[in-house]
């Protein structure tokens, strides 16, 4: 008896340990699965959405298509290829669903539309291109496609390489290559039933996207930039056409920056909504305001001039008095309505979340959150709040050990209100400083919000306070915010991370002997400039950097910015000698530096980073320097994501760790 009592005591306390949370794990970055589009049906019974998992064995993602019922009382997976299937759609009669995939099929080559019947059955391949599908949409009685569409030849392989012919202004993109050639992407219409796609207008030469059709299916509304030199200007305008092949354009708006965006037809086809975004000077720092212009032809409105909040995601409602829409504001996203004539903006999302890709029918709309603690699922939303659909990452953050994201405020040293999120280390002990990591966004436009991140929580479980400031230049604090830093990068940004250290030494968090700093993109340009300006931080991480920023003119993807934001450096070369002063100041940087990059980052080219490491192990201070090889600005081997995360842990905590502890919260 004592035996068998012995053994129950056993299996009880094995089963209690094995339902405790446990600390993040490396290994739990990718076992997260991205939960994303959801697509209300038109019946508004059903939410087809796409979720994307990794096998790290393999080295890859695959994305699929699942679809749960709008009570959440049914669930499941409609795609099983070992190709990505994205964007799905329902046809309008509800009869089929599509979506986009590579996936072996004729004598294409890349994404083409396949179709499944909403009865079940295998897909079946709808078109067969030669070029490149970028999105698509159906007509509103499910004859036709529109489709983005670019002709690109197949690549033949670096054997058959010719050489590489120069003759455009903006002529390298990150991720594409070098841009050569005559092909642009441009709007078409495809005939399910003749198999046959034609150009939608007869345009000039000019790049087409974003088109949407009206709910009568008479005419399509698309963004395109018509000017004479479109290739050096940064406006798109709202257009409008009859939904016949060759047909000529009516331009809808004339605003001088960016009209467009996700557009939307109201139901009864009379306006169309869009994003009207910032004048061209600022398009690096571009905040999205709502907008409806009428489709017939006149004066533009803007509905959210009031709000100075970055918008997105525009919905009429079923009977076209009213438009929901996301806002970026301040460490969250919500969802908020106006009505479709203007006035004030109603909330309809609350709590520190970040919600987006709302799609609605029939009354019902669906969209996906994140928080601190949960990473993204589809949610319905109702008028007591959101109500949950999906549950795939349920079960892995049941595992772990989770730590939520803390809202500072603090001044700059101007007086402007800076926010920052501050992330405890796990087992946080009230009274005790601890080694503080800051780590900053890229951008610079974006925001560092309440949605999951692993990053926060893996630094978190390894004993790490980590600090994300939304210095000036970020989103959610209105235009004039993210504009500050206009043509005076590496000023006002770094005053604000320096004052965020001070905030985090003050209320007792940060041991300040044990500073730490980094970031990628412009994240990584700041992690330069605030090292060549304070050097209390006593390790830094530069990923994906520039400090020389004359040397990337032309070389990087950046120069209508540059253009537009400083001029060339030839018109006022002491301005561009002042913002690259990490390096041209580099002897003042006595923090050792981690400097990384992809080998064929065309974003921020590898150079920037190079010369930085070059400049510290001239001067003999601690640097290392990783190139990943193939990689572009965002790295995809995931082999090299686990390398980046364990370098970033390792150099921390050579120099952050070992040291003694101020628990004086008066030092």
């Amino acid at each position: 008896m004592r035996t068998i009592v012995t053994l129950l005591l056993a299996v009880a306390t094995a089963l209690t340990a094995e339902a405790q949370p446990r600390p993040v794990t490396l290994d739990d970055a990718w076992r997260v699965q991205e939960v994303g589009d959801p697509q209300v049906s038109p019946d508004g019974e059903w939410v087809l959405y796409t979720l994307t998992t990794t096998d790290v064995a393999a080295d890859k993602r695959d994305t699929d298509v699942w679809v749960v019922k709008w009570d959440g009382s049914e669930r499941r997976r409609l795609t099983f290829s070992a190709e990505n299937e994205n964007a799905p759609r329902w046809s309008p009669d509800g009869r089929y669903i599509s979506f986009l995939s590579s996936r072996a099929g004729g004598k294409a080559n890349g994404n083409q539309v396949w179709v499944l019947e909403r009865a079940g059955g295998e897909a079946r391949q709808l078109t067969e291109l030669t070029g490149r599908i970028q999105s698509y949409a159906w007509s509103p009685d499910t004859k036709r496609l529109v489709l983005v569409y670019r002709d690109e030849p197949a690549d033949d392989g670096a054997r058959n390489a010719k050489p590489i012919v120069i003759d455009k202004y903006q002529f390298k993109r990150d991720g594409q290559g070098y841009l050569t050639g005559n092909t642009r992407t441009r709007v078409y219409l495809y005939d399910i039933a003749a198999r046959k796609a034609e150009a939608l207008t007869a345009d000039s030469d000019y790049e087409e996207n974003n088109p949407e059709w009206s709910p009568d299916g008479t005419r399509i509304a698309f963004v395109s930039n018509h000017d004479a030199h479109w290739e050096r200007t940064r406006n798109s305008d709202v257009f409008v056409v009859e939904a016949k092949p060759g047909s000529r354009s009516r331009r809808l708006t004339t605003f001088a920056g960016n009209d467009g965006g996700g557009l939307a037809w109201s139901p009864d086809g009379t306006l169309i909504a869009f994003g009207r975004g910032s004048e061209p000077k600022f398009d690096f720092h571009n905040l999205n305001r709502l907008a409806v212009v009428p489709a017939a032809g006149g004066a533009a409105r803007v509905l959210t001039e009031a709000l100075d909040r970055g918008t997105s995601g525009y919905v009429f409602a079923q009977d076209g008095r009213s438009i929901t829409f996301t806002v970026a504001d301040d460490q969250t996203q919500y969802l908020a309505r106006i009505a479709a004539d203007g006035g004030a903006v109603e909330r309809l999302t609350s709590g520190p979340r970040v919600v987006g890709q709302p799609s609605s029918e029939k009354g019902r709309t669906a969209l996906t959150a994140s928080s601190d603690l949960a990473p993204g699922e589809v949610y319905a939303v109702e008028t007591a709040g959101l109500r949950k659909l999906t549950a795939h990452n349920d079960p892995l953050v049941a595992e772990l050990q989770l730590v939520p994201a803390e809202d500072l405020a603090f001044k700059s040293k101007d007086g402007v209100e800076v926010h920052a999120l501050l992330t405890k280390p796990r087992g946080y002990q009230n009274g005790r400083r601890y080694p503080t990591l800051f780590r900053i966004h890229g951008g610079p436009t974006g925001q560092d919000a309440h949605s999951y991140n692993f990053e926060r929580q893996w630094f978190a479980a390894h004993g790490y306070a980590v600090i994300n400031v939304n210095y000036r230049g970020s989103s959610g604090r209105g235009a004039k915010f993210s504009e500050a830093i206009f043509a005076d990068w590496g000023n006002l940004e770094v005053a604000d991370l320096r004052a965020a250290a001070d905030h985090a030494v003050a209320i007792g968090i940060a041991d300040p002997q044990r500073l730490g700093i980094g970031g990628w993109s412009y994240g990584g340009v700041l992690t330069d400039y605030v090292i060549a300006s304070d050097t209390r931080f006593k390790a830094a991480i530069s990923g994906a950097g520039s400090a020389n920023h004359i040397s990337l003119y032309g070389h990087d993807q950046y120069t209508f910015l540059y253009d537009s934001e400083f001029g060339p450096p030839w018109k006022d070369t002491e301005l561009w000698l002042k913002y690259s002063y990490p390096f041209f100041k580099a002897d003042r940087i006595k923090t050792p530096t981690l400097f990384m990059g992809g080998q064929d980052d065309f974003n921020v080219p590898i150079l920037g980073s190079e010369q930085m490491y070059q400049a510290l192990k001239t001067l003999n201070v601690d640097t290392q320097l990783v190139v990943y090889p193939g990689q572009n600005h965002g790295i995809a081997k995931l082999a090299f994501q686990r390398d980046r995360f364990e370098r970033y842990l390792a150099w921390y905590d050579k120099y952050l760790k070992g040291g003694a502890t101020v628990t004086s919260q008066g030092q």
